[in-house]
């Protein structure tokens, strides 16, 4: 058997001729393929790039096999240069950061805010939804129909943010590995190259994620989790900060997938967009009339002040009776719907209640911060009978778990055990 490992540019075909074995393959894309000594005579492969995976054990090198040295060439230099980034990033990751002020991070995300408004028209609050999420150190999922500048409010706070940026254009014939990567061969070299997939970004997104089948959705599992991705038994970390804002298509449930509850509740929170009303639309036409303005865009915010804005976050405090209030809540879900909120969704919670009070200026998490974040951070984890809707069940729970209690305690300032950012891990 001979095995070959080679790859073309995406989206570009490319054809391969191995000349002793007769053997043609078209297309761009991943796949696997073993060479065997006879094999049909003509194979076409649409929609894929070629990868021919050869034993790690084999070490023949004398196969004459006639390929493109010029593409040969650069992929030995692209996968020089993606294994320098990964290297990068894992440092990158290990580093301490020292946390801001909560004013200043209260002030970082205003500017932030201000300087994404420079392009969307009329969706602040949904900025605001994103870059807490991000503070929460979560990911998100936008549910609308195509053309209200999702995947420009994404871009706006990646480069506000100085952020590197990738978008994954979700397909039913994409696969895994064009979402993580893939080992290729470099035979130049005779070793095995990593070649990171568009994962590997602070700010990925995946624009309308329910088009591709469930085996490829399930490739963001690990990556959203745990921040890592796993080829052939090893393991490559992502940047820090990293985030996933995934868009998914409401208005054509017949030529799409539904997201497996798993990953449905790795997202942190669920918004929607909305139209702009007319004002807001007659101010975007006239934005957009010329060059459009993300192509002047500047940042205001470094990686770093993303980084130390995430601790001060880390470190607001969180009563206990805060995190009771919290419990009491899910409890609720659980025990009326059918599906729950998980304790991923109360974790969620949380974080999303600390990074909403530092953006308010404050350091301790009150209830207002839990009632201004639970509906896009459970709606979507919850599972009702077709008559009930998931808010619905969030509505009862906010209505039927008291929380004057807490106001109580406060209030007579009596001593509250206190939440370290470990506990929510």
């Amino acid at each position: 058997m001979y095995v070959l490992t080679y790859r073309t540019t995406p989206l570009v075909n490319r054809c391969i001729c191995l000349s002793q074995s007769k053997l043609w393959l078209f297309g761009s894309g991943y796949a696997s393929f073993a060479i065997m000594q006879k094999p049909r005579k003509y194979t076409r492969v649409y929609s894929w790039i070629i990868t021919l995976t050869r034993p790690r054990t084999m070490t023949d090198t004398n196969t004459n096999i006639d390929t493109d040295t010029d593409v040969d060439t650069d992929t030995s230099a692209n996968a020089n240069a993606n294994a320098d980034a990964l290297d990068t990033d894992s440092q990158v990751s290990s580093i301490d950061h020292d946390p801001l002020a909560v004013d200043e991070v209260a002030a970082l995300t205003t500017r932030i805010i201000d300087n994404v408004e420079r392009v969307i028209v009329g969706h602040r609050d949904a900025a605001e939804d994103i870059l807490i999420t991000m503070l929460a150190r979560g990911h998100l999922l936008l549910e609308d129909v195509p053309g209200v500048g999702k995947t420009m409010l994404a871009r706006s706070i990646a480069t506000s943010l100085e952020c590197s940026f990738n978008r994954v254009q979700f397909t039913p014939d994409l696969l895994p590995p064009d979402v993580t990567g893939v080992n290729v061969f470099d035979q130049q070299q005779q070793v095995f190259e990593f070649q990171p997939g568009p994962v590997f970004a602070n700010v990925v997104l995946g624009d309308e994620i329910n088009r591709a089948p469930p085996k490829t959705q399930a490739a963001l599992l690990e990556v959203m989790a745990e921040q890592q991705v796993t080829v052939d038994g090893e393991t490559h970390a992502v940047p820090d900060p990293f985030t996933v804002i995934a868009t998914q298509n409401d208005i054509e449930p017949t030529q799409t997938y539904d997201l497996p509850v798993a990953e449905v509740d790795r997202f942190t929170k669920q918004i929607r967009l909305g139209y702009p009303n007319e004002t807001e639309e007659a101010e975007l036409l006239g934005r957009v009339a010329g060059h459009h303005p993300i192509e002047s865009l500047e940042a205001v915010a470094t990686v770093e002040d993303l980084n130390r804005a995430r601790e001060t976050v880390a470190a607001t405090t969180v009563s206990e009776s805060v995190r009771s209030y919290v419990a009491q809540l899910a409890g609720y879900t659980r025990d009326n719907a059918r599906l729950g909120v998980s304790p991923r969704g109360a974790i969620a919670l949380v974080r999303l209640a600390q990074a909403r009070a530092v953006f308010e200026g404050r350091d301790f998490v009150i209830p207002d911060d839990i009632h201004a974040e639970i509906h896009a951070a459970w709606s979507h984890r919850i599972q009702t009978a077709d008559t009930v809707e998931s808010a619905r069940i969030v509505d009862d729970a906010l209505d039927e778990v008291p929380v004057e209690w807490y106001r109580t305690t406060m209030m007579r300032g009596e001593p509250d055990d206190i939440a370290k950012p470990g506990d929510f891990e």
